[in-house]
């Protein structure tokens, strides 16, 4: 699909940028026909009441690494990144139709992200730009800084710092060119698409570039342009959109307190540049705007169950499609064109196909709406949910936490607040391979990356824990008793010509556990060929072509009624993991039934 980009590492933005071209000319609010429109005496009456709504999300660089220790703001309160680059702020205080996320670090210009925020858990990506010196220029001279592709500011020499003082001595320039063409732009941009024009009416807007600039003294203190005092910038326009470029375009600022863009003078168009002079310095952005109002779209099945993680489509016949994906209850929120037909396409997420799930014609739209759809049962989609108990290293519930699952070169998380999660997705029949990986912000304890296989519809992937200091483990849970853990004298084998066996053998042994008869957890595997990953059912030593799995040496677990599942999820090198995951019921020595789930997360030794 063309208009999605797979983002390997990261938790996927949720909000619509959806944008359209009405005209050429200068917006004035008003379109030919229709009622005069209502501007406010206050552009924040626009955003609604105050809500207290829940933010996840992470923070990376244009590699797509995360970025520790970036202090993250929303209203009030403030959180810093983890290691993985995750930040959770709940119950924090936004409008009912903005909500405004701001970062910073030391070494990267400032990020932020603005959204509609919907009820559910509000996630979102970041991606900042380093903070890159391009050129030094210096007070008192007139110089011009440019880049390889084009862009360029020009200074008369003329500086201030914050305080409004005059700056004499060396100015470093950073500058980035943010290009629409470019399909990490949606998370390397301020805000959103969404601004105050100059009478004050709110608008969606279809950017044609960027340009960001900060300015930095000797000292590394923020400068900027006195009063009466301007520049002259050049933001290159991408072959792709010279056909819609207008002449004239209208200029807008990142506003960085407010966290949405203002309209302030225009560009003319020069060649493949953007021309304009402005007054000061931010990002400055080339746009056509639109008047806007927001939808809420709500994605469920035909058993009524949320749909989260899918990507929802809006399409204008005059521009183009922009999307988002639908959070923990099945909604995503943004702003689409008023007054305009619109085209909505459901999709999984790209590594499966590339067809709509659902797809219809929607509006016009007025003012702010809400849409319910149903997705359809597709037989060559499978919907997933996996749930779990997180718990702290010493056994306690984790209150404040989240769970990673990665699954076809995605990420989704899942913010923990009473030790359980659970995550909903869609999978493609052909892969049903995942790891779970989860983090403790109190204690800052992580878990180790862990493979499991689907069990579908559901898969309990019961306990884990994070202890950074446990590198192995085995667990299991029998009935509805506590989680044993064996973490003691580990030893795993593999052996592809075991004399003493009929195949393929692996052997796994702990000691510590606290059930069964010789105080230890054994088993002993006997694999298919190459390359042995897959579902196994309880091994029958009595038949000497049988694989499968067998744990009844130290545990009390019968050959009767077995009925236990193993998954053979990874199985590496000496000195790599193997992993299982296995579940099931079965009767114990003395013919009582029983149920175990458990997770083995070893290092093999030879």
């Amino acid at each position: 699909m063309k208009n999605i980009k797979k983002f390997p590492n990261l938790i996927l933005m949720l909000l619509f940028a959806i944008t359209t071209i009405t005209s050429c000319e200068k917006d004035d609010g008003n379109s030919g026909g229709q009622q005069q429109e209502i501007i406010p005496d206050s552009f924040s009456e626009y955003f609604g009441n105050q809500v207290s709504r829940n933010f996840l999300g992470n923070v990376i660089d244009i590699n797509n690494n995360p970025i520790e220790g970036v202090t993250i703001t929303i209203g009030n309160e403030t959180v810093t990144t983890d290691s993985n680059g995750v930040f959770i702020l709940n119950d924090a205080n936004v409008k009912e139709r903005f909500g405004y996320i701001k970062t910073e670090k030391v070494g990267y210009i400032h990020g932020s992200r603005s959204v509609v925020p919907s009820n559910g858990t509000n996630k979102v990506t970041i991606m900042l730009l380093e903070a890159t010196v391009v050129g030094t220029v210096n007070s008192g001279a007139t110089e011009t800084v440019s880049m390889g592709n084009g862009s360029s500011v020009s200074f008369d020499g003329d500086f201030i710092k914050e305080d409004g003082s005059a700056y004499s001595g060396a100015v470093d320039v950073i500058m980035h060119h943010l290009d629409p063409a470019d399909d990490d732009m949606a998370m390397q941009m301020p805000g959103m698409l969404y601004a105050e024009n100059e009478e004050g009416a709110e608008r969606m807007l279809q950017t044609l570039g960027m340009l960001a600039v900060e300015l930095r003294g000797t000292n590394g203190e923020d400068l900027n342009l006195p009063e009466g005092s301007t520049s002259e910038i050049k933001i290159p326009l991408d072959p792709s959109l010279m056909g819609i470029a207008p002449a004239t375009i209208p200029l807008w600022y990142f506003d960085e307190v407010n966290g949405y863009w203002k309209e302030e003078g225009v560009a003319t168009l020069q060649g493949n540049m953007y021309v304009g002079n402005v007054s000061h310095f931010s990002f400055w952005n080339c746009d056509i705007p639109a008047e806007a109002i927001t939808l809420c779209v709500t994605a469920i099945d035909e058993d009524n169950n949320s749909l989260s993680n899918l990507y929802v489509s809006i399409t204008s016949a005059t521009f183009g499609s922009r999307g988002g994906y639908t959070n923990d209850n099945g909604e995503v929120c943004g702003f689409v064109p008023s007054g305009e037909t619109l085209q909505l396409d459901v999709y999984s997420y790209d590594i499966c196909d590339d067809t709509p799930l659902y797809s219809q014609v929607i509006g016009s739209y007025s003012s702010d709406s809400s849409l319910s759809i149903i997705i359809p049962d597709n037989d060559d989609i499978i919907a997933e949910t996996v749930i779990g108990n997180f718990n702290t290293c010493d056994g306690g519930p984790v209150t404040d936490g989240y769970v990673q699952l990665r699954y076809g070169g995605q990420t989704f998380t899942d913010a923990v607040s009473d030790g359980t999660f659970e995550i909903n997705l869609l999978r493609c029949e052909d892969n049903n391979a995942f790891k779970i990986k989860a983090s403790d912000f109190v204690n800052l304890q992580s878990t180790d990356s862990i493979s499991y296989t689907f069990t579908t519809p559901l898969t309990d992937v019961g306990t884990i824990s994070a202890c950074n200091d446990i590198t192995e483990f085995i667990q299991f849970t029998i009935d509805d008793g506590d989680t044993i853990f064996v973490v003691d004298d580990l030893q795993a084998s593999f052996s592809v010509n075991n004399p003493n066996a009929f195949g393929p053998i692996i052997d796994i042994y702990g000691s510590g556990g606290e059930t069964g008869n010789n105080n230890c957890f054994y088993m002993q595997g006997r694999l298919n060929d190459p390359d042995y990953l897959g579902e196994y059912d309880h091994l029958n030593f009595n038949d000497t072509n049988d694989t499968g799995f067998f744990i009844g040496e130290c545990l009390s677990v019968s050959n009767t009624n077995n009925n236990i599942i193993y998954n053979l999820n990874a199985l590496g090198a000496i000195g790599e993991y193997i992993d299982i995951n296995f579940s099931g019921s079965y009767e114990d020595f003395n013919n009582q039934p029983h149920t175990i789930t458990g997770v083995i997360h070893v290092l093999r030794d030879q």
